[in-house]
């Protein structure tokens, strides 16, 4: 039986780039917020290779992917992508906060909007 290729989890996900750093990583596994095929695991130096379905929190996403490759280096993100499967469905857009019903976007308000006080109506401090 040959023995599977694996590597650190904190290492894996810094590797793939879900993380800016390898100690944000491994902070985000001790924490506890991080299941490697639907346990929990709290230490950044548990074992992933090929196969393995890594959930977790990222952002506002909660992220489901097999590790496809362990990786040899922190490299581009291209090669980054190769090192796993993303199992989640496309995300539709997300909700547009709209804009605010006196100052429609059109920029930062000119000083002429400010002066005749179009933005800062009575009825808007109440």
């Amino acid at each position: 039986m040959e023995k599977r290729e694996t590597i650190r989890l904190d290492k894996w996900l810094w590797f793939a780039r879900f993380f800016k750093t390898r100690g944000l990583a491994a902070k985000t596994v001790t924490g506890g917020h991080v299941r490697v095929n639907r346990d929990k695991v709290a230490k950044a130096a548990t074992s992933v290779g090929a196969g393995d379905v890594l959930t977790f929190l990222q952002g506002r996403d909660i992220r489901v992917i097999r590790v496809e490759a362990c990786g040899a280096r922190r490299g581009p993100a291209p090669e980054a992508q190769t090192l796993y499967t993303d199992l989640e469905p496309p995300k539709e857009d997300r909700d547009v906060v709209p804009p605010s019903p006196r100052f429609e976007g059109k920029g930062r308000p000119t000083k002429k909007d400010r002066r005749t006080g179009l933005l800062y109506q009575r009825d808007m401090l109440d």
